[in-house]
């Protein structure tokens, strides 16, 4: 196994070689964001929200959804969407539309807040722990019962 890196330096002589690769990706990043545009703005309304563009190659446009049933909307509708996405020059030769889903990335959940026991409630258990023979279930009716919010 070599212990050459072939990872190169960000700053040396050969800057200029790194900027005009920088600047085919944002050129590229750019034409990109644009096919985006014009792909949301010929979906039909009410699917433009949670799909995305993903490619278009060898005339497969391939767009990306939120969820299962709007991916069966837009392929229910694949035909309308070539027909008005034909109209622009850079997607004339599209044949097929491929549609993915890809949920959102999971999203934690606010803490639960946990409400502190009121006194009537305390008193509740109190008295029940009273009326309990048993005496495990009385401990812990008991310590519920200390739990009161001043």
């Amino acid at each position: 196994m070599s212990k050459h890196s072939d990872q190169k330096p960000v700053f040396g002589d050969n800057n200029a070689n790194h900027s005009s690769t920088l600047q085919q990706l944002m050129t590229k990043a750019e034409l990109h964001q644009e096919a985006e545009r014009q792909v949301i703005a010929a979906l039909p309304e009410g699917l433009e929200v949670g799909t995305r563009f993903v490619s278009c190659q060898d005339g497969e446009l391939v767009l990306s959804t939120d969820n299962a049933s709007k991916a069966t909307r837009l392929r229910f509708r694949q035909h309308e969407i070539m027909e008005k996405i034909r109209e622009n020059e850079l997607f004339r030769y599209v044949w097929k539309v491929r549609i993915k889903v890809s949920p959102p990335r999971f999203q934690s959940r606010p803490q639960a807040e946990k409400t502190p026991l009121s006194k009537e409630n305390a008193r509740l258990l109190h008295e029940e722990a009273g009326h309990t023979k048993d005496t495990a279930l009385r401990e812990v009716l008991e310590k519920l019962a200390s739990h009161v919010r001043d």
